[in-house]
This record gives C-alpha cells, structure tokens and sequence, in this order.
C-alpha cells in the first residue's frame, strides 16, 4: 500500500496546480446555492467525483496496489504455517476468500468521501479539465511508472546508506558489528544467537547421553 500512498500525495501535488486555474465566478455562483438545491450541487460533485477517479485510474491502482499486497500476505502466512500439503492449501484457501470478498469498488466509494471532503465543487471541476486535456492524461498514465521508479531509487540510496553506517559501525562495536547483516541471508556458520542457541542444544544433548545407561 505505500506505492499507493506516494501516488496520492503526488497526484495531490497535481492537483493543486490544476485548481489555479478554476473560474472565480463558477466559485460565486456555487457559494450562492441555497437549500434543496444544495442536495443537487452534491449530487452532481459525486458524479464528478467518480468521473475524475476513472480518468486518473483510481480503481486500477487500488486493484494493483491489491494484487501487490495480497502476495504479501501470502509470503507472511507461507513463512507461519507448517510447510507441508495442509499448510500450502490453508494459505490458498485464504488468498482465494480474500480475493474473493474484496471488492475494490468499495475502497473507492470511500475515496468518494475523502475527495469530497478535501475539494470543493469548482476545484474538482478543474481537475476534471486537467485530467482531460492530453497533458492530464499523460500524467495519470506515467505517475505509476514514475512512482514505481521513485520507489526503486529510494530502497537502493536506502541499502547504500544503511551498508556505510554498517560498515562504519564495526570498528565501534567490533563483535556485534562483524554479526549485524542487511537481510541477506544467514552468514556461514549462522550468527552469534544461532551459535549459541546451536551450542546450548549440543550440551544438553550430550549431558543427556551422559546420563543413557
């Protein structure tokens, strides 16, 4: 869900260089609304609403951002569950019901709200004229690219950063530092807890062979 999220506050971004140029007697005009006819201006902003979402492919990504996180889940159940045939079938089975039940329609009737909540009718309006125009539609189209990539550059000046603290480490804690590892796989020999979880077990099984008749 973070992809999401980064795509959101940069369509965010957008939108407020979009807005600048929305008509300020549109505004006047909306503001002057009364009673019954507010219902209607409601009415016709939630049409506007969902017509903004399907041009900036608001219920792609949430399918995507979906797709990407139900895989996450099923590594985290494959790494609980018992490695075996029953334990393979469990997590399939769940994928399965969750995908089932998960409706992204529902997540973006929710976004109905949040838009509603953080744009005025004529500022949507204006959004709309962004998003149709050929620039708009360049910009929905490339933004998950470009958020894919801003992600990739950010895991690798992540890794690079965090490898140089690492390294900068070891000669301050020298025997912590020479166990520490960046996700990548167990050392050879295991680490220094491994080594002494493995130790403790050889004595208690040879203490137990001392006692065997």
């Amino acid at each position: 869900m973070k992809a999401l999220l980064v795509l959101a506050l940069i369509y965010v971004g957008a939108f407020l260089i979009a807005i600048q140029g929305s008509s300020q007697g549109s505004v006047e005009a909306a503001q002057q609304s009364r009673g019954g006819a507010k219902n209607q201006i409601e009415s016709a902003k939630e049409a506007d609403i969902r017509a903004l979402m399907e041009l900036v492919g608001a219920r792609d990504t949430v399918q995507e951002a979906t797709t990407r996180s139900t895989e996450q889940i099923r590594e985290s159940l494959l790494a609980t569950v018992p490695d075996n045939q029953r334990g393979q079938q469990f997590v399939n089975s769940f994928v399965a019901d969750y995908q089932k039940k998960f409706n992204p329609d529902g997540v973006t009737s929710r976004m109905v709200g949040i838009y509603d909540k953080h744009f005025t009718d004529e500022e949507i309006k204006g959004l709309l004229q962004f998003y149709g125009s050929p620039l708009g539609q360049k910009f929905a189209a490339e933004m998950p690219k470009i958020t894919a990539e801003t992600l990739a550059a950010n895991r690798a000046e992540g890794t690079r950063v965090a490898r140089e603290v690492l390294q900068d480490l070891q000669g301050e804690y020298p025997t912590i530092g020479a166990e520490a590892r960046l996700g990548e796989g167990p050392r050879v020999g295991g680490g220094l807890r491994e080594r002494r979880r493995q130790a403790l077990a050889e004595q208690g099984e040879t203490q137990a062979s001392a006692v065997q008749p």
